[in-house]
């Protein structure tokens, strides 16, 4: 059976002058999948989003979205699609029910299907207690979830949420979190930006890892951290003075060199068996009398990808400007 895409983009390049925001991004994202474009601020990730909903014309490549040529067909591209960005897009002199329903007339829906949408929504978004209040009252939570609900109202195939949690409380965001999952549960395609590392690892079923405008990294979140050489044992002894031994302790079992101990308590080391290793490390570590106040065995994060793949975090700033039109 073959996998139909949702999108499709190839040798995407764009430049300010001197700054080239993308420097010929490929993308293929199957049907009812979702992709993480992950990246620090100023990797491309905004510039093609931009690209790919038609608000921007690249300088170089071609792409399909849902179906529909990005160059000879924008038209088309726009009527499948659905934005959420960085912002929440409403009028907050509007209610949240006047806010879906003026993007219902605004893509020809009717009155009758407008109300209709904006009804649906505000109780699939629990935005319905607060659907007749201007949005300008609204916490940042509520604005954002109104937002996704009017990139909803035509129930596009395709969505494109660019850094849709940036500034939300843990809870606003694992809630919008929950959103993003049923949509997707209900078939939708979704491109997701962030910064946020557990968001990707949450949410993503691939993941595309861009810095400076090129993807330098691309696979499931597993894959990723896997070629990163499996877990990692990491303790904290309770006495500095013991580091010395807790690194010749670690050291018997490690399949890597032993990090940490510069102005820490904290030792970090990889390790090839897992459960078994974490075990000894313990053993080796009462037979010495080294006491711990913490020790867990752990897997390598994206976070961890994301640094050894380009030497900086995904929330450092990028040297590189990138322009978010």
């Amino acid at each position: 059976m073959t996998t139909r895409t949702a999108i499709e983009a190839y040798g995407l390049t764009k430049r300010y002058g001197d700054v080239t925001a993308l420097d010929g991004l490929d993308l293929v994202v199957p049907e009812g999948t979702v992709l993480g474009l992950l990246g620090p601020n100023g990797a491309g990730k905004t510039t093609a989003v931009s690209i790919l909903t038609t608000l921007l014309e690249p300088d170089a490549g071609e792409a399909k979205v849902a179906g529909a040529d990005l160059r000879t067909s924008p038209e088309l591209v726009r009527e499948r699609i659905g934005l959420s960005g960085q912002y929440a897009a409403v009028d907050e002199v509007l209610t949240a029910r006047e806010n879906l329903h003026m993007i219902g007339r605004l893509y020809h829906l009717g009155r009758a299907r407008s109300k209709q949408r904006a009804v649906e929504l505000l109780e699939r978004f629990d935005l319905t207690e607060a659907a007749d209040r201007p949005v300008k009252g609204f916490s940042g939570g509520m604005r954002r979830r109104i937002d996704l609900a009017g990139a909803l109202v035509a129930e596009p195939p395709v969505l494109f949420l660019d850094e849709p949690t940036t500034g939300l409380d843990p809870r606003s965001r694992i809630e919008l979190w929950g959103v993003i999952r049923e949509l997707v549960s209900g078939g939708s395609t979704l491109l997701l930006t962030t910064q946020y590392l557990e968001e990707a690892d949450q949410l993503a079923d691939d993941i595309v890892v861009i810095d400076r405008g090129k993807a330098i990294a691309n696979g499931t979140a597993d894959q990723l951290k896997a070629e990163l050489g499996g877990e990692r044992v990491e303790l904290s002894v309770v006495d500095a003075a013991d580091l010395p031994a807790a690194r010749e302790v670690l050291a018997r079992y490690a399949s890597g060199g032993v990090e940490g101990g510069e102005g820490s308590r904290a030792l970090l080391v990889p390790v090839e068996h897992g459960i078994d290793s974490l075990s000894r490390v313990i053993d080796g570590m009462r037979e010495a009398q080294i006491s711990l106040s913490d020790i867990g065995l752990r897997r390598p994060t994206l976070d961890d990808v994301f640094l050894t793949l380009t030497g900086h975090g995904t929330q450092s700033e990028s040297n590189d400007q990138e322009v978010n039109a």
